[in-house]
């Protein structure tokens, strides 16, 4: 019988999100990732194929080498900001397939205490 690894499984399910949900110059994509390690989070305008703003803990003071719930906030209100400076004020959110809790959970919660809609 064949093996389907977890990360095979979080692909096919971006992908079938993926389908559903673009970003648009009034209401961008703030996607995430998350590594072992590292925290992500992007606002991506597809329709043009450009990034808006975006943040990770690879940058200095995030706290770089744990992608836990505490980093994912850090990153989550820090996206939030630099959207918020470049006039992005709602957003849709795409999860990568990752389930919403945890640290999805907070760096989304965070996000929308720092000003963004979603």
């Amino acid at each position: 019988m064949a093996v389907i690894k977890r990360k095979e499984i979080r692909q096919r399910i971006h992908k079938r999100i993926r389908r559903k949900l673009s970003g648009t110059a009034a209401r961008p994509r703030l996607t995430v990732y998350f590594s072992n390690t590292n925290v992500y989070a992007q606002v991506i305008d597809d329709e043009a194929g450009k990034t808006i703003a975006s943040a990770s803990t690879k940058e200095k003071g995030y706290g770089a080498g744990k992608a836990n719930v505490e980093h994912a906030t850090k990153v989550g209100a820090a996206v939030a900001e630099r959207a918020i400076a470049k006039n992005v004020s709602e957003v849709v959110f795409d999860r990568s397939g990752f389930t919403y809790h945890g640290k999805v959970k907070a760096l989304a919660d965070a996000a929308r205490e720092k000003g963004l809609k979603f």
